[in-house]
This record gives C-alpha cells, structure tokens and sequence, in this order.
C-alpha cells in the first residue's frame, strides 16, 4: 500500500493538471446531479416494526381517514383579545377554500366544531328534560291505571280491559328508560372530552385541524406547502397564523455563521503549524472541495431516497473535519522534508506513501463505523451512514490524489520566503527525549480516568427524544404554534395521542356507546390524562379510535410514562385490544428502538476496529487500551450532552432549549467518535511503533513516537473542534447537539485519552504493550501503516 501511494503522490504532482481537471470533472458531474435529482429533504424519522406503526397500518385498513399525517394550524389575535366576529369569518373562509388543496382529506371550522359541541351539550340538556318529563308523564299514568285496577277488583269486575293499557305504558317506559341510558352515557362521554377545545376559553386563539390523506413519511413536502400558502395567502387583520412541526417543520440551515467562525479557526490553526498562508489555505481549499463533491452528490439522490435533513449537514462536518485533518497529514510530514533538503516531486510521493499510508488507515476506521450503520436495520440511520462513508471516502481520496497535485505544482513556494533560506539546515534530533518518570505515569492514569468518569455521571439520567416545537428556533412559525397552542390549551394539547380499541368479533349497534364509554372511562381513570374523546368507529364497528389528551407536552417524562401504561393495559374486558398511536407515540418507539439497537452497534464497530487496529499495530493490548479509552471519553461525552441539553447546565447563556437528547445522538456519536479517534491513536502509536521497531526501548519509544506526532494531532484535533464547534451555534437545536457531541467528544478523546492516558498506560505496559502470538504475526500481514520499508527504498535526499 504504501509503495502504491508513493507512486500515486508522484504521478499526481508531476501530472498535476491531468488530476485537477479529472476532479472539477466529478464537481461538474455532482452539480449536475445535484440540479436534476434535488427533490427536497424530509424533516421526520422513521424506524420500522414499532409497535405505533403496526396501529396506523390498522388505521389505513379500516379507519383511513385517521391513518394520513395531521398538522396544525393556529390563529391568534395579535393583541390577545377575543378573535372578533368578521376574524371568524375570514378564519372560516379560509378553512371552507382549503378543501381542495393537493392530499388533504379534511379541514376543520373550530366555530363550527366548538358549536357543535355547544349544541350536543344543549341537546343532551334538552334531551334529559324532555325525558323525565315523559318518566313523570308515565309515572302519572301508571298512577292512575292502579287507581282504576283497584276500583274494578273492588267491584269485583274482571281487569282485562286495563292489561292493553299497561302493556303500552311498560313498553313506553322501556323505550325512556334505553334513551335516558343512551343520553346519560353520551353526556358522560361529553364530560369526558370537555377538556379538548379548538376555540381557547378565551376566544383569542382558534386551532385549524388538518387532515391528510398520506402517512407522515409519504406526505410531499409539496403537499404541505400548499396548506402554507393558502393560509397565509390572505392576511387576517389583527391575527396571526402559525403551523405546528407536521406542517412546517423547517431544514435546518446546512452553513451559518458559526461554522464559517470555525473554518477561519481552522485557518489560523494551520497558518501557525504550517508556518505560511500557501500552506495554511492548501488543507481547507482541499476540503472545501470535497465537502462540494459529497453534499451536491448526496443531495442528486434525494429524489430517489427519502433523505432525512440533517444527513448532508452530517456529511459536511465530516467531510470539512477530516478533509483538513487528512490533508494537514501530508503537507505536514512535506513540509518537513522540504525543509531537510529534499526534492519537490521526491519528497510529496514519499509524504503520500507515509502520512497518506496513515491517512487510508484512519479513513477505513470511520468508515467502517459509519458503514456499520446499515447494521442497526434503522433505514434513515443507515443512509446518514453512508453518505458520512462517502464524504470521508472522498476526503481520503482527495488528500491522495488532489493534495499532491497542487503540492507539485507549488513546489518550495509551500514555504514562507524565511523558511526557503533553511532548506536543508533543518534536521529533527530527538535524541536528547527521555521516558516519562513511572510515578507521573501512574498519576496520569488515574486523574485522567477518574475525571472522564466523573464527567460521565449525568448520562446515568439521560433520556432520548426525537426535537418538537420547542426546539424550534425562537420565533419560527412551528416555535410559535407549539407555545400558543400550550398557553392557550394546556401542554398536553401539543402532542395528543391516537389510541385504538380493537373488538375482532365486532359490536351490534346499540352496544357501541356503551362500549365506547366503558374504554374512554379506562382511558380517563390513567394518571396525567386530562380529556378522552372518541372520534371514529369503523362501518364493521370492529375498530374504534379515540384522541386523548395528557397532561404534559410530547417530550415530558409523565407523557413517556402513559404511552407505557396504556400500552400495558393490554386487552380489556370483552377482548377489546388497545394500541396507541399518534405522532408523540410514533416519536417515542422511534426513540427506544434507536436505544435498542445502541449495544449491537457498539459490538459491531468496536470489533471490527479492534481487527483493523490488531493488523495496523501488530499488537493486542494496543487496540485494547486505545478502545478502552474511547468508552470512556464516549461516556464523558454523554455525561456532558446530558448536563448541556437535558439538565440545562450552561443552556441559557447559549440559548439551548432542553428536552430530551436526540434520540440518534448517541448512536452517531459511536460510529463518527470511534473512527476520530482511531485516526488520532493511529498517529500517534504508529510514530511509538517505528521508534520501537527502530530499537528504542518500548518506554522511550512512547515518549519519541508522542513528541514526533503530538504537533500534528494537536493541530488536527483543535480543527475538528472549531468545525464541529461552529455548529453548536445552528438556529436548530438537533445540529446543535450534534455539533457539540462532536467538539466535546473529539476535545476529550485527543487531548484526555490520546495524549495523557494512552501514553501513560503503554508507559506502564512497557514492552507487553507490543506482545503478538507467534502464530498470529505469520498470519497477519505487513501493512507497515508507518511507511518504514518505503523510507528505506526512497530517501529524501
């Protein structure tokens, strides 16, 4: 491998035109992909097999009209007095035109509704008068066909004449009797709903429900546009209009300020290890263009893939983070030998076949991890993965190929005018280094793995979630509907849920209400349940669906707790079947099943990296402590998401919402942190190996293989945290997670793990930390990662 990137270096260099033409080909080509296959991204998740979805397949069976996504719509006045009769009216208006709008099944008038509801409450009232007039009515009659028995049995007269009378009086009161029951149950069920309201009791605001005919995933983004557009088409004076996430949920912002703020860190990064502005522009150049490859690239097959938003941001932080870092590797490792006197062309193919060898190895690591993705049978999880895979694939290709080419075409002009009077006076002696004193070591060892575990404590109470209105950026529509809807009907009116009631043997007509009412008061008997309605039954009268409405908002911890206790109940009696729904329990399987998976994921990767490392380092305990040392800092790195996020420590001061931890974080955070910090143990081992295998004692080779390799990694590590750090700044409170995620984890792993207890522990191990089985080193391969045998055949000089 590392004669065949020494050639590929030189090739590159000397034929540099050849491949910067090919790669501005492969940019036009993802251009124009990107302009013919661009069909938008989807802004919701989905995992297959939750136990929601297996209700909305039922619902599409035989309740379709409930099946399809649903969104909201919220008027409110503006002064927060009550909407006026001519606001009704145009709010009415608009309502009554949106029938026709693309894939929606309904639209409701909520004046219309809250009187209808109005008059079935007037109607039960009017109802019970009337039939306790007629009890009375009867009763007085029943009174007087007594009176008129008593008399003819007095007289001894035969009572035959009255028995046709009492027959019509029984049946009479049979008939009140089933009607008051009928009315008492249809009032209790009322009572039971009193608690959901589209018109606030304070008229101001006004919730539009709307209905359509596509389940969530399948709904065009289109589609819902439409409903945007017609609803504020026409201004109401005095109102204003806003749309819940299933409406407008917005794509987050793929590069703001903050990332730009964390590229010219970057820059100021290199200028200072690169020594000169050439140098220092040449690693983000590169990645720049890699990032234009993979993003327009991935986003050509929107079209054809339901691609979720935050994919191809994931795609830039990576392919911005190990672009640089890659690229830095081989400038770096060129410019040093530029400086020792060596041949332009000579020195950039030796850089290639060493720093670039390392560089393969490091890319294949998050690779892997990134492709394991597909192995968590999570679809959205598995394309994130892989187009993550190929925005890394395309960093490592273009640090081989499209790095030595500009750095052939450059020449010594990579070095500052005050270096090129040093050309071949610098020479790098470390003879002088000495091991680390044993006790520093044991010290190291134990502050360090104390602290990560310490940081770590808060991911015990960490609790995923998929982001609802409130993680909205202030003041977007979807923001503003969450909190108008919640001020104005209470925070469980923001994420209602969908439960179902399955009868397989079916119900005769008079025994639906009683049936209905004897599942809504079990629905209502549940803690944190505020209101229960049923909305449907279906023509076989085998499925019936009701909304019920909890106390807390979708992402609280007492809403989680109730879609568990429903689903607990079970089957009631008369083998009614209960499932739940709706997109807040939709939210929730999505949340646990990502959870499940976490473990699988976890062995996967790891044990594939541990192969990869055991052929790199030629080693068992090497990978060992290196993976070691990435749980701990990946748990620091939860205990600190857990802290910012969720608890709220240091939220305000950046504007954080807290909620739950998005609930794919910490699966991305294994594969994407894993292979980072592969990348960084890769550096840094390799340069304690070749020390080693050269005959430094395995003590001195830690501290020569730390001190040659340190700068570099020091230098890459501060990149990835300013790239990955300016998105802590998104308006979108799940990039922003991610982004942290990713700067606090890198942070900890390079700085804690890598340069502080990795070396300490091999210091410990001494000579043990290289043991290999005989039987296992003739079986594995060389793949001298460090590029000792190139060194051998090719001098610089």
């Amino acid at each position: 491998m590392a004669e065949l990137l020494y050639r590929l270096g030189k090739f590159s260099a000397r034929r540099a035109g050849r491949v910067i033409v090919a790669w501005i080909i492969v940019l036009g080509i993802a251009v124009g992909g990107f302009l013919i296959g661009f069909k938008g991204l989807a802004t919701s998740f989905d995992v297959p097999g939750t136990a929601s979805g297996a209700v909305v397949d039922e619902l599409m069976k035989k309740l379709p009209d409930f099946a399809g996504a649903s969104g909201t719509v919220v008027f409110q006045s503006k002064d927060g007095s009550a909407l006026t009769d001519a606001q009704r009216k145009d709010i009415s208006a608009l309502v009554a035109d949106a029938d026709g709008l693309p894939d929606v099944s309904g639209v409701n008038d909520p004046f219309s509704t809250e009187k209808e509801r109005a008059d079935r409450q007037a109607q039960v009232a009017d109802g019970t008068t009337q039939l306790d007039a007629a009890a009375a009515q009867l009763d007085a009659g029943q009174q007087q066909l007594d009176a008129a028995k008593q008399q003819l049995q007095a007289a001894g007269l035969p009572t035959t004449q009255l028995d046709a009378q009492q027959q019509t009086i029984d049946a009479n009161r049979a008939t009140v009797e089933a009607k008051q029951k009928e009315l008492s149950q249809g009032a209790e069920l009322l009572k039971l709903s009193d608690g959901i309201r589209v018109v606030s009791k304070d008229g101001a605001t006004a919730l539009v429900n709307v209905s359509f005919t596509k389940p969530r995933l399948e709904l065009s983004e289109d589609s819902k546009q439409a409903v945007i557009k017609h609803f504020e088409a026409k201004p109401i004076d005095g109102v204003t209009v806003s749309f819940s996430t299933d409406i407008a949920q917005g794509v987050p912002q793929i590069v703001g300020v903050g990332e730009a703020v964390g590229v010219v860190f970057a820059a100021i990064v290199l200028v200072v290890v690169l020594g000169s502005l050439v140098a220092a522009a040449l690693p983000l150049v590169t990645a720049l263009f890699g990032v234009a490859v993979a993003a327009l690239g991935s986003l050509a097959f929107s079209g054809i893939v339901d691609m979720a938003s935050v994919t191809p941001v994931l795609a830039i932080m990576l392919g911005l983070a190990v672009g640089i870092d890659y690229s830095l590797f081989i400038v770096k490792r060129h410019r040093r030998q530029l400086l020792e006197g060596a041949e332009p062309h000579e020195s950039v193919g030796l850089a290639n076949g060493t720093s670039g060898n390392a560089v393969v190895f490091a890319g294949t690591t998050v690779v892997v991890a990134l492709l394991a993705l597909n192995v968590t049978g999570v679809p959205f999880l598995g394309l994130m993965g892989t187009v993550g895979a190929v925005a890394v694939v395309l960093a490592v290709l273009i640090a081989i190929t499209l790095t030595p080419a500009v750095l052939g075409l450059l020449g010594t002009r990579l070095l500052s005018k005050r270096a090129r009077t040093k050309v071949g006076t610098v020479h790098h002696d470390d003879s002088t280094v000495k091991p680390m004193a044993t006790w520093r070591a044991v010290v190291t060892v134990i502050a360090t793995a104390a602290a990560l575990l310490v940081v770590a404590i808060p991911a015990l109470s960490m609790r995923v979630g998929l982001p609802d209105g409130s993680s909205e950026p202030v003041g977007s529509t979807t923001y503003n509907a969450f909190e108008q809807t919640a001020d104005a009907f209470g925070d469980g009116a923001t994420g209602p849920l969908l439960v179902t009631a399955n009868v397989p043997a079916g119900l005769a007509d008079d025994k639906v209400t009683a049936t209905q009412l004897d599942v809504a008061r079990t629905l209502a008997d549940q803690k944190d349940v505020v209101a229960v309605a049923p909305i449907a039954v279906s023509d076989d009268h085998r499925l019936m669906a009701f909304q019920v409405i909890p106390t807390e908002g979708p992402n609280s911890v007492s809403t989680e707790k109730l879609v568990g206790a429903l689903r607990s109940l079970g089957t009631l009696d008369g083998d009614v079947t209960l499932g739940v729904s709706g997109q807040t329990a939709i939210n929730l399987d999505i949340s646990q099943n990502l959870a499940d998976v976490l473990p699988l994921y976890l062995v996967v990767v790891v044990g594939l990296s541990l192969l990869i490392m055991i052929l790199v380092f030629r080693s068992l305990l090497v990978p060992l402590i290196a993976t070691g040392g990435f749980i701990l800092s990946l748990f620091a790195t939860y205990g600190a998401i857990t802290a910012l996020f969720q608890w709220g420590w240091g939220a305000d001061a950046l504007g954080i919402h807290t909620g739950p931890i998005l609930s794919f974080l910490p699966v991305i955070l294994v594969g994407i942190l894993f292979g980072l910090a592969m990348d960084y143990q890769l550096f840094l081992a390799s340069g304690m190996r070749e020390a080693y295998v050269h005959g430094a004692s395995a003590r001195l080779a830690v501290t020569k293989g730390l001190r040659a390799g340190r700068t570099v990694v020091i230098a890459a590590a501060l990149i990835m945290i300013s790239v990955f750090g300016g998105f802590v700044f998104s308006e979108s409170t799940m990039i922003r997670s991610i982004g942290f995620g990713l700067a606090f984890g890198v942070l900890v792993d390079a700085f804690v793990v890598r340069m502080l207890l990795m070396p300490a522990l091999m210091h410990l191990l001494g000579r043990s930390a290289w043991w290999l089985p005989r039987w296992l080193d003739k079986a594995l391969p060389n793949v001298d990662v460090e590029g000792a045998a190139l060194e051998r055949r090719h001098h610089v000089e």
